[in-house]
Formats: C-alpha cells, structure tokens, sequence
C-alpha cells in the first residue's frame, strides 16, 4: 500500500516572505549595513557584530552603540521602509531583494530598491511609488 501524500497548503506568496528580508542564508537585516547610519551620516555604515539588536525576527548590525540604542529606542523610525524589500517591487505588492547600497531616504524614512535602475525608475515618481507600496504593504500584513 502506497502512503499517502501529505496536504497541500497553498499560502500566497506574498505572505510566505519574512517581515524583515534577510536573504536566503542570513538572518541579519540591510546586508549587515546599519539602520541609524542613514540618517546620521547620510550614507550605508557597516555594523558591527559587536552592536546588535533583534527586531522582527532579523539581527540589525550597528556601527556604535549609540547607534544600536537610539534604533532600539525608535525601530519602527530607522527600520527601512517595507521590511527592506525593494520599494519600487512593493508598490505592485511584490516582494523583490531589497539593496543596501541603493536607498533613498523620503519624509523621513529609509527606502530600499533592487538595483541602480529601479531606483531611478522610483525616484521618477516617488511620492506616487509611495502611495501604492504603503498600500500594497498594509494588504500584505493586514
């Protein structure tokens, strides 16, 4: 007698992703890049495994302590935007490879795209790529 095949579950792709992208073999957040370091020093600042948080299921690595304490005292202001997925992807509520290297900080949030050439697509329409990817992002994790 053959065994029978277990039940398959068909769950949305748009929901089987992390909150937080980490990649495939990781579970450190913005390629290890530090969230604060954005908006302090205007550019990506690798971390340190020294300064760590845990936010969402994914390590945040810090360049200096200050930086890992003023993120754990607001996450939710330094975290980028759609969990770090590309935001361009996100405002057709796809999930694609967010890049620490191509952001964008807007109203006072940190942006990810994929790749030098969606960012520029983005940045031709930003405040509208925003509207829909907020959208897009609250459809997502409602």
């Amino acid at each position: 007698m053959m065994a029978s095949a277990p039940a398959l579950t068909v769950v949305p792709a748009a929901m089987a992703e992390p909150p937080i992208y980490t990649g495939l073999f990781s579970d450190t957040a913005l390629q290890g890049h530090d969230a604060v370091a954005y908006f302090t020093q205007g550019k990506p600042v690798k971390g340190s495994d020294d300064f760590t948080a845990d936010y969402m299921g994914a390590k945040f690595k810090f360049s200096s302590a200050e930086n890992r304490d003023a993120f754990l005292a607001d996450p939710e202001k330094y975290a980028p935007q759609y969990g770090g997925y590309c935001a361009w992807a996100m405002a057709d509520g796809n999930h694609a490879k967010g890049n620490a290297r191509f952001w964008k900080i807007g109203d006072g949030k940190l942006y990810l795209n994929y790749n030098s050439s969606i960012q520029k697509k983005w940045e031709a329409d930003e405040p509208g790529f925003i509207e829909r990817a907020d959208q897009a992002w609250r459809e997502i994790n409602k």
